[in-house]
């Protein structure tokens, strides 16, 4: 049986550091180095509009971070997520990324990671205690919206192509799923 060596997140920003990973495009998960797919012209076009979308809709409530990393220090995780709502906190994120408590929900656009996003990201977001995780299907343009963590994973699993919905942590904001999606 194979051992893999597990790194912890300061093995991995020292790793950053020392520019070590510079050509590479990855993320840390459960103590792994893993590689992150390309994005693809579909991808990189509907997370952009989507963020551009929830900055609108969100005004000064949240901070909209694109393709930013995320810190999970329970998991030893650094993923990088496509959408990240996370609380306003100005210069505190020179020091560190967003820790689960700062974050309101996740989003990421999916094709050729689907795997990895919906089971892997599922596991360690619901064990952060992240309350809301959303996860867009290029595949099959569907929304699939993750809610009520636990450490075995959410509880609650919903999909939608249509209509609108409203985040946990802003319950009067109507999102409009066509809009998400691309459509």
């Amino acid at each position: 049986m194979l051992m893999l060596a597990k790194w912890t997140i300061e093995d991995y920003h020292r790793m950053i550091d020392a520019e070590i990973l510079t050509q590479r495009q990855v993320e840390l998960l459960n103590g792994e180095i893993v590689e992150m797919a390309p994005e693809g012209e579909v991808h990189a076009y509907s997370s952009d509009e989507a963020g551009e979308y929830l900055i609108y809709l969100l005004g000064n409530r949240a901070k909209v971070r694109q393709g930013k990393p995320i810190t999970i220090p329970l998991s030893n995780s650094e993923p990088e997520p496509d959408i990240a709502i996370v609380e306003r906190l100005g210069q505190d994120y020179r020091n560190h990324h967003p820790y689960p408590e700062n974050i309101f929900w996740l989003i990421e656009y999916s094709n050729s990671s689907l795997t990895k996003d919906l089971e892997i990201k599922t596991k360690i977001y619901a064990e952060a205690q992240i309350p809301e995780y959303w996860v867009i299907n290029l595949k099959t343009l569907t929304l699939v919206v993750f809610r009520s963590p636990r450490d075995e994973g959410y509880q609650d699993r919903e999909t939608l192509t249509q209509g609108e919905i409203s985040p946990l942590a802003f319950p009067d904001l109507v999102i409009s799923v066509k809009q998400l999606i691309g459509n």
